[in-house]
C-alpha cells in the first residue's frame, strides 16, 4: 500500500461524533474513497470555532485532512449539502439517525466504498426533500436496507431456492434469516428451521431489492404487508450484525402516507 499523503482532501459525511480533551471532537466520518475514518476536529467546541457548523451530524462536507499520529486532524472544513430541511423534522433526523448508524456498523475502514457512499447521500437527499415538502417517502428505508445489504455482501437470496436453486414461485415459501435467503415448498417443508413467508412479502422484497429508488418511490405498499417486509428485515439485519441498532426504536415514529398505485400481488 503506498503511503499516505501528510495532508489530502476528501469529502466526508459525519456519522457519529465524540468529546475529547477540553475542547476537541472525534468525528466518525464516510468517505467514498477511504471508507469509514476516525478524524478530529481541535478546538472545535470553542464557541470561536469556525468549523463547528461544518461538522454536524449528517453534513456533506469537504475536508483538507492532515496527517497525525492518532486521528488524523481537520484542519479546514466546508459544506457541501447540509440537510437544512431535514434538521428541522423530527421523523426524518430518526431516518437520518438509522442510515448512519446502520452504514456504521457496515462500512470498513481504508476501502474505497463509492457505491454506498452514493446510496447514502441519495437517501439523505430524499429525506431532506421529503421533509421540505412535510411528507416522508414511506418505502425508502427498506429500499435502503436491501440495496445496503448488496452492496456490502450481504443481499439475500430471494429469487431462487437456498437449497435446490429452483425459481421461487408466487406461493407460501420458506425464510431462514440465518442462511440468508428463501427455500421453496418442497425444501422448506422438510426443515424446523424456517418460518412461512407469504408471496405478498416476498414479492414486495424482490421489487425492493431489484428496482432503483424512482421507480420505487412511485409504488404504495399496503401496512400490513409493509410491516412484514419490515420485521423480516430487522431480524435479518439482527443477525448480520449480531446486535440491534439503536436509533431502530426512533424509527417507528416515521408515518407511512404515500400515494401511488400499490403493488398487485396477482400481477
Amino acid at each position: 500500500m503506498p503511503p499516505r499523503e501528510r495532508i489530502r482532501s476528501t469529502h466526508a459525511l459525519v456519522l457519529r461524533r465524540r468529546d475529547v480533551n477540553d475542547a476537541d471532537r472525534v468525528l466518525t466520518v464516510l468517505t467514498p474513497r477511504d471508507g469509514k475514518l476516525e478524524l478530529i476536529a481541535k478546538g472545535v467546541r470553542k464557541t470561536t470555532s469556525r468549523k463547528a457548523g461544518h461538522l454536524e451530524l449528517f453534513v456533506h462536507a469537504s475536508l483538507l485532512v492532515a496527517q497525525a499520529r492518532t486521528w488524523d486532524i481537520i484542519t479546514e472544513v466546508q459544506t457541501v449539502e447540509s440537510f437544512r430541511h431535514l434538521r428541522d423534522d423530527l421523523d426524518a433526523i430518526a431516518a437520518a439517525s438509522y442510515v448512519c448508524e446502520l452504514v456504521d456498523n457496515f462500512a470498513e475502514s481504508n476501502d474505497e466504498i463509492q457505491p454506498v457512499w452514493d446510496l447514502v447521500l441519495d437517501v439523505l437527499r430524499e429525506l431532506d426533500a421529503g421533509a421540505a415538502r412535510h411528507e416522508l417517502p414511506a418505502n425508502l428505508l427498506r429500499w435502503f436496507d436491501l440495496h445496503l445489504l448488496s452492496l456490502t455482501g450481504f443481499q439475500p437470496q430471494l429469487f431462487r431456492c437456498l437449497d435446490c436453486e429452483r425459481p421461487l414461485e408466487p406461493t407460501i415459501n420458506f425464510v431462514n434469516l440465518h442462511e440468508g435467503g428463501v427455500l421453496c415448498p418442497d425444501c422448506g417443508g422438510r426443515r424446523n428451521d424456517v418460518e412461512p413467508l407469504d408471496a405478498d412479502t416476498l414479492k414486495v422484497l424482490r421489487f425492493l431489492q431489484s428496482q432503483p429508488w424512482p421507480a420505487v418511490s412511485q409504488v404504495s405498499v399496503r401496512p400490513p404487508v409493509m410491516r412484514r417486509v419490515e420485521s423480516l428485515l430487522q431480524r435479518y439485519l439482527i443477525v448480520v450484525l449480531e446486535r440491534q441498532l439503536r436509533s431502530t426504536l426512533f424509527l417507528r415514529r416515521l408515518a407511512a402516507t404515500p400515494a401511488g398505485p400499490e403493488i398487485d400481488p396477482g400481477e
